[in-house]
């Protein structure tokens, strides 16, 4: 037996053996990298391929810390009614106020909520405690929500505020709702950027192609309904082609449907 021919031969074939893992491992190795390219594409791309475009600034950089906030409905007394009788309590418990204008606001046929805003707040008690909602013409009302600390308290019939509008185009009545702070609970937390926001939505297939998203806005929503209070938790509210609204949990990054004056969270 020629040990010589032998020990080449195994020499060679455990070169190629080498050279054979070794092409697998870089060929894996590629492989890899390219995936990891692919699992790593920014939210801005994937947007970009779907035709959505953001119209407002995200900074990056700013943090934003918030807290859980109780709140109860306020039961209107006739002692803080207005003396010229203009308001009155609505039927229940008192947590409804009713009110007439001192004069009736014809509205111009293009609908100017800062004019309007402007000319009824006066006639309202904490009016300037309202942000104006919409104007709805299928049920010819006017709806503000109420704000804690300059942000708005979404869908809440007790912090809501509606004027109504007659047969002549006018307002002369509305109905008031208010919710009184109690305390704030925990404490404060860092909240999700306005993209992380968007993000979810887009991961739940909420935000279909070619749609423009115009606003982002951090406010509040229901998150506990109790007997005789309520906790509010901090909400993004996203705008989806000036017109749609679509919301988030600002803490958990939970999508919340608000239907009206209802609030469930979607996993």
């Amino acid at each position: 037996m020629d040990w010589s021919k032998i020990k080449t031969i195994f020499i060679i074939s455990f070169l190629i053996l080498d050279i054979y893992l070794a092409y697998q491992f870089i060929n894996t190795r590629s492989e890899a990298k390219n995936y990891e390219f692919y699992k790593e594409v920014s939210l801005e791309e994937k947007l970009k391929n779907d035709d959505i475009d953001i119209e407002f600034s995200t900074p990056s950089d700013t943090i934003m810390k918030e807290r859980y906030v109780s709140v109860r409905p306020k039961i209107f007394v006739k002692d803080e009614l207005l003396s010229n009788q203009t308001q009155q309590l609505g039927l229940g418990d008192g947590a409804v106020l009713r009110g007439k204008l001192d004069k009736p606001i014809e509205l111009n046929e293009k609908f100017n909520p800062e004019e309007f805003t402007a000319a009824v707040m006066n006639d309202v008690q904490s009016g300037e405690e309202y942000r104006f909602w919409k104007k709805d013409d299928e049920e010819n009302t006017i709806t503000y929500f109420q704000q804690y600390k300059g942000k708005p308290i979404y869908h809440n019939l007790n912090g809501k505020l509606t004027f109504f509008i007659n047969d002549q185009n006018e307002v002369t009545s509305y109905e008031q709702s208010y919710l009184e702070p109690t305390e704030e609970l925990m404490e404060e937390e860092e909240v999700i950027t306005p993209m992380e926001a968007i993000e979810t939505l887009y991961k739940k297939g909420l935000l279909s192609p070619k749609s423009k998203i115009t606003k982002a806005e951090l406010g509040y929503s229901t998150l506990v309904q109790l007997t005789a209070s309520q906790v509010l938790a901090p909400t993004w509210r996203i705008l989806v082609n000036g017109e749609g609204n679509l919301f988030v949990h600002a803490f958990e990054g939970q999508v919340i449907q608000l239907n009206s004056e209802e609030s469930e969270v979607t996993e």
